[in-house]
């Protein structure tokens, strides 16, 4: 009888990381064989930098870059992140393999003196990490100032609950999987706070050309799921795809069976919004991703990328 496959899984060391982590640890765990699986916590440079904003530091890619290397060295077979903390363009020793069913994409409005947004009184601190969260809030409530919010959730929430800020914006998703539902005061309409680029959804990253680990992994992978953040990855892409940019993307399956893709970038103030959106097939979601990442270029994408480029 042949030993059960082993696997190691690089995770960050949040208890966000490690719940997702652990999460497709128990998926794997009853695949056929009875692979054994184990999780290697580590710290990247985007938890112990927070004192200043990601955009400021080097974006998205600071929050991968330790797990890349243990997966380089062989310390690691797989890699679990938030999708939308992963580069658009993957170095090419890596591949990234798909995503996951995604959980709730909204953004939550978490207070513990108020209801909603429309309740803050002017001038009441809210925070986030997110340029895109502050964009579209303050193109809504002008009088809100916003504020930096760094760290993990549970620093997140201790700083909300020290008084620091009268509410904080928070991705519903990663409350939900931590069982912090009931903190959730109001999920934002996406019809004025539109997700950023990937998600509510887990990606999937292994070394190139381990055929081995595509196979394996293949059911864990969600073609809808998949399809659509491919789609907004491509907008991302083609708008530059960092933290410097206030811009959001969102796609979904309609009943018709089309992918149905919205977009939109702004400037940081709020006081400009470009919006595009188009339906195509789910088979070529690059192409949609790109079709619509040139119309917000035309209608003045341009202008506004290199005001916030020109601003760093």
């Amino acid at each position: 009888m042949s030993k059960p496959m082993k696997l190691t899984i690089a995770s960050r060391e949040s208890r966000l990381a490690l719940w997702q982590a652990e999460h497709v640890k128990n998926l794997i765990e009853q695949f056929e064989g009875k692979p054994s699986v184990e999780i290697l916590g580590m710290t990247t440079r985007g938890d112990q930098i927070l004192d200043r904003a990601l955009s400021k530091v080097g974006g998205k890619g600071l929050f991968i870059k330790e797990l890349e290397v243990a997966l380089l060295e062989g310390h690691a077979d797989l890699a679990v992140h938030s999708a939308k903390d992963v580069p658009m363009d993957l170095e090419p020793e890596f591949e990234l393999l798909g995503f996951m069913k995604r959980e709730d994409p909204r953004d939550a409005f978490i207070s513990s003196q108020y209801a909603s947004l429309s309740e803050l009184p002017e001038g009441s601190v809210v925070g986030t990490s997110s340029l895109r969260r502050q964009a579209q809030l303050l193109a809504l409530f002008p009088h809100l100032k916003i504020e930096a919010l760094r760290g993990n959730l549970d620093t997140r929430f201790g700083k909300l609950d020290r008084g620091e800020y009268a509410a904080i914006i928070l991705a519903a998703a990663g409350v939900k999987r931590l069982g912090l539902a009931h903190r959730i005061r109001d999920l934002l309409p996406q019809s004025q706070f539109l997700p950023a680029a990937g998600q509510g959804a887990l990606a999937l990253e292994i070394p190139a050309n381990r055929a081995d680990l595509q196979q394996l992994l293949a059911p864990l992978l969600c073609p809808q799921t998949t399809a659509a953040v491919r789609a907004e990855r491509q907008v991302s892409r083609l708008l530059g795809g960092s933290c410097q940019v206030p811009l959001a993307a969102y796609a979904e399956i309609t009943t018709t069976g089309s992918l149905h893709l919205r977009a939109r970038v702004a400037n940081p103030q709020g006081t400009e919004i470009i919006y595009a959106e188009a339906s195509g097939s789910s088979a070529n979601p690059e192409q949609l991703g790109q079709q619509v990442g040139e119309e917000l270029l035309a209608k003045g994408g341009k202008r506004i990328l290199a005001l916030c480029q020109s601003a760093d």
